[in-house]
Parts: structure tokens; C-alpha cells; sequence
């Protein structure tokens, strides 16, 4: 990216994530502050972050006329759900990590049975936020419930997840991988993008449009992930690296190389960006954030 055009991304990274960060706030603001539970919650969450998942979700709806404020409650819900899924990735029984965005795991920070619960208390409320009442209308935001809740759940994130389990000290294909991928990662990745295509009253074309840039970048978020994990540092990723290679991970810098990987990176962001060609200007962040998703080194 040019140095303009990275600027301008920042800024706009840096706007959204402020809106997100108060609307998360607000929703959160009516849990008890005294209890535990909403502490590790709280502490899940103010952790930082990208903010990647609801930041699409806008950008999708600022990319067919829609506003920001058409889905604050699906923003909020997405990185709702987004975190307690790493909550979980980390236990024990999962990645068993110490480290999260620069900071303790939860079950380090707490114990591991309010990790647990507090996973449990952030995927069940991103639901009671996305289903109050209130603009756009109840059949849309009852349309990206369900889509929400399948990216999410077994048929998307949690089989995903299975996979990822099962595929350890295993030798994989690609496809196979390629298939892994789309579920852990992509598939809530997509649902951010539908949900604000959906919301913002897209119709079908551009739905299925913003469905494949969202298919190429949640592909691409993994792979990228997968070569910081080989030749980023501790310091830029907020957690350990070498992790793959020491769980026997199979990866796509260990079935392309780490040449081949960065290429299959660039050419899935050119795929992403084709998607978006019938689109005008208004989605220039979506555009962007491929790029950005391509070189990021955190």
C-alpha cells in the first residue's frame, strides 16, 4: 500500500475501533461490576485487539449505503463471540497458551473454570444484543442471528475448531486444510460481512459479491497468520510463535513454503479485490483491509 493509502486506513482502523470500543462499553456497562464473572469478561475484552470482525461488519454496511449505526449491535456481538472463542482456544484443554494479546490468558488471569464460564456468558449475551428490538428491522436482525449463529457454530467456527484438533501431529492436504480454514477462521470473517451487508439492505447480487471477498480475505487472514507464526515476533503478535511447528501443525508455509504461502497470500487478496470491482468508492475500506490483512506483521 501506498503511504497515503496506508494513512488513511489507519485512521479509519483507528475511528472504527473507537466506535466499536464505546459501543462495546455501553453494552457492557450494565453488568455488574462486583461480579467475577463480568471481570473476566471485561478483562477478555479490554485486552485490545484488531477489531477486524466488527470493523468489516461496518465497512460491509458503509460499502452499500448503509451507516454504522445500522449495526453497532451486530459489531458488538461478533467481537463478543470472536473473544470467547479465543477464551476458549486457549484452555488447557485446547492450545493450553499463557499468553493473549500481550497479556495473561484468562485462565491465567483467573482460573480455568471462569474461562470457561466466561466464554459461555460472552456467545450467549452477543445473542441477547443482537436480538432486542430496534432498527434496521426485527427480519433482518433475525436473518443475521441465524447467520451469525451458523458461521459461528458447528457447521462454521466449532467444527472448525474439531478440525484443527483432530489434524494435529496429522499430515493434511490442502484442500483439506484449505477446508479447516474456511470454518475456524473464514467463517465468522464471512458472517461480519454478511451481517453488515444484510443490515445495511443489500440485495442479492452484492450480497453474494461481498460473500466471496469475505470467502478470499478469511482464507487470507489464515494464511497470513500462519507466516507470522513462522517469521514474526513475540513482541509485534501479543503471544508465542513457533507454535505450530511445535504441535506438528500442518500449515501453509509447511505444505507450499514460506515463499509459496506469501504468494498464495497475494493472490488471494487479488481475488478479494476482483470481487469488489462492480463496487464504488464508498468500498474502498474493504479494499484496503485486504491489503492490510495481506501485510500485516500482528
Amino acid at each position: 500500500m501506498t503511504n497515503a493509502m496506508t494513512a488513511d486506513l489507519s485512521s479509519y482502523l483507528e475511528e472504527k475501533r473507537r466506535v466499536v470500543h464505546e459501543a462495546m462499553a455501553r453494552r457492557m456497562d450494565v453488568l455488574p461490576k462486583e461480579s467475577r464473572l463480568a471481570q473476566a469478561m471485561r478483562y477478555c475484552l479490554d485486552a485490545g485487539g484488531k477489531r477486524v470482525r466488527p470493523i468489516l461488519c461496518i465497512a460491509a454496511a458503509e460499502a452499500v449505503g448503509g451507516s454504522q449505526q445500522d449495526c453497532l449491535d451486530a459489531a458488538c456481538a461478533l467481537e463478543f463471540i470472536h473473544t470467547y472463542s479465543l477464551i476458549h482456544d486457549d484452555l488447557p484443554a485446547m492450545d493450553d497458551d499463557d499468553l493473549r494479546r500481550g497479556k495473561p490468558t484468562c485462565h491465567k488471569a483467573f482460573d480455568e473454570a471462569t474461562a470457561i464460564l466466561a466464554g459461555d456468558a460472552l456467545l450467549t449475551y452477543a445473542f441477547q444484543v443482537l436480538c432486542r428490538p430496534g432498527p434496521p428491522s426485527c427480519e433482518s436482525r433475525m436473518r443475521v442471528a441465524e447467520i451469525i449463529a451458523e458461521k459461528a457454530g458447528w457447521p462454521g467456527m466449532v467444527e472448525g475448531q474439531m478440525l484443527d484438533i483432530q489434524a494435529e501431529g496429522k499430515h493434511i492436504s490442502l484442500n483439506e486444510l484449505e477446508n479447516l480454514h474456511r470454518k475456524k477462521t473464514g467463517a465468522l470473517i464471512e458472517a461480519a460481512v454478511l451481517a453488515g451487508a444484510v443490515l445495511a439492505g443489500a440485495d442479492a447480487a452484492r450480497e453474494s459479491a461481498l460473500l466471496e471477498y469475505a470467502q478470499k480475505i478469511g482464507l487470507l487472514f489464515q494464511v497470513t497468520d500462519d507466516i507470522l507464526n513462522v517469521s514474526g515476533s513475540p513482541e509485534e503478535l501479543g503471544k508465542a510463535v513457533g507454535t505450530d511447528e511445535l504441535r506438528e501443525k500442518s500449515t501453509y508455509p509447511s505444505l507450499l513454503g514460506l515463499d509459496g504461502a506469501r504468494e498464495f497470500a497475494r493472490e488471494l487478496t487479488r481475488e478479494a479485490l476482483r470481487a469488489l470491482e462492480g463496487f464504488d468508492n464508498r468500498s474502498d475500506p474493504l479494499r484496503a483491509l485486504a491489503r492490510y490483512l495481506e501485510n500485516r506483521r500482528k
